[in-house]
């Protein structure tokens, strides 16, 4: 990939670079807000994972954790919208979790970013149930 094509998917923000007014800028790659956005909400009690497309699989089978797995935003100048695709874990409401990571995505992102969050769109796409854990070998001998 060409520095062309890098500059494209880079949004820019202008910010002060000191107290004289005069201006500087800095560039935040879409990428960027996606690992936020992600972390973010895995962070949220309640959140089994994150639901990927073909391009989160590849990533890990090769070796790599993909932070952004599950999310897409669209990054203008100075505002992102930011739609999650989750998958909860059993028993949890949802409403309650889909709120909280609402709140904690828009958060993280304007803390981190200084970009508005002008909305959080949360898409359940399945339930997490706890994985038995096997049984020892002695108990089953017994």
């Amino acid at each position: 990939m060409d520095n062309n094509t890098n500059k494209e998917k880079e949004k820019v923000l202008t910010v002060k670079s000191d107290p004289a007014g005069n201006l500087g800028a800095v560039r935040i790659a879409d990428e960027v807000v996606s690992i936020i956005a992600g972390l973010a909400a895995t962070e949220v009690e309640g959140i089994a994972g994150m639901s990927g497309g073909i391009a989160g699989g590849i990533a890990e089978i090769l070796g790599r954790k993909n932070f952004s797995k599950g999310v897409r935003v669209e990054v203008g100048e100075k505002e992102t919208a930011v739609d999650l695709y989750i998958i909860v874990k059993y028993g949890v409401r949802i409403p309650d979790v889909a709120l909280a990571v609402q709140e904690g995505v828009k958060r993280a992102i304007e803390t981190m970013t200084g970009l508005s969050v002008i909305e959080v769109n949360v898409h359940v796409q399945g339930v997490g149930f706890p994985e038995e854990e096997p049984e020892p070998e002695e108990a089953r001998v017994r």
